[in-house]
């Protein structure tokens, strides 16, 4: 890829960008009701094969709104170097939503792993846990383009945050603690140039 930002952590570009574009304070499925799942999402291969390794439970957790066919719960896998095994693999949608979103809102694979008393994001895919985040192209920065069909999050009288505030569980859970550390280093040096820089400019006007 070309090399669009200085920063790398864990193999991973950093987008600078994810220290400043605003957004909401917190997700909050009672307000959206879990839009971001709506269009479906993608998982790693090795994500497809775990999941589908406790399909009964997962069925088990599924209410009335949802298809309980794992036949129909995945579109077929394709080659994506920005998922770990090199295949990624979406998911279907079912009544206007993800397949594993139920008609409140919430994420199926993560109600299960909570209510069965395992880590919530043991299930998850990496793609879900990280929105508004994305890696994309080998690089760590804002899924905009799946922002811009949301109702709720992109409105700027919502946008009381940033991204990189209302994620910080999401950023450990992907850099670790040590990488987390080096992000906010290098999220405090970048808001400082940018500080600087606004001040050299006020100064020469």
């Amino acid at each position: 890829m070309e090399k669009k930002f200085d920063k790398i952590i864990n193999g991973l570009y950093i987008d600078p960008v994810i220290f400043t574009h605003k957004f909401v304070k917190a997700c909050d499925v009672c307000i959206c009701s879990g839009e971001c799942c709506y269009y479906g999402v993608y998982t790693d291969f090795k994500e497809y094969e775990k999941i589908l390794s406790v399909k009964e439970r997962i069925i088990k957790a599924m209410d009335d709104s949802q298809t309980k066919n794992p036949d129909e719960w995945f579109e077929e896998p394709e080659k994506d170097p920005d998922f770990e095994s090199g295949l990624a693999v979406g998911t279907e949608v079912h009544n206007g939503k993800c397949v594993f979103l139920d008609k409140q809102g919430y994420c199926t694979l993560q109600k299960m792993a909570i209510e069965e008393n395992e880590f919530k994001w043991k299930y998850k895919p990496l793609y879900c846990i990280l929105f508004p985040l994305v890696i994309f192209e080998g690089a760590l920065t804002i899924d905009d383009e799946h922002l811009d069909r949301m109702h709720y999050c992109n409105k700027v009288e919502n946008q009381v945050s940033t991204i990189f505030d209302c994620t910080k569980d999401e950023l450990r859970y992907l850099l670790g603690e040590k990488g987390f550390e080096e992000l906010v280093q290098y999220r405090e040096e970048y808001l400082a140039s940018i500080k600087n820089k606004e001040i050299k400019i006020e100064i020469t006007k």
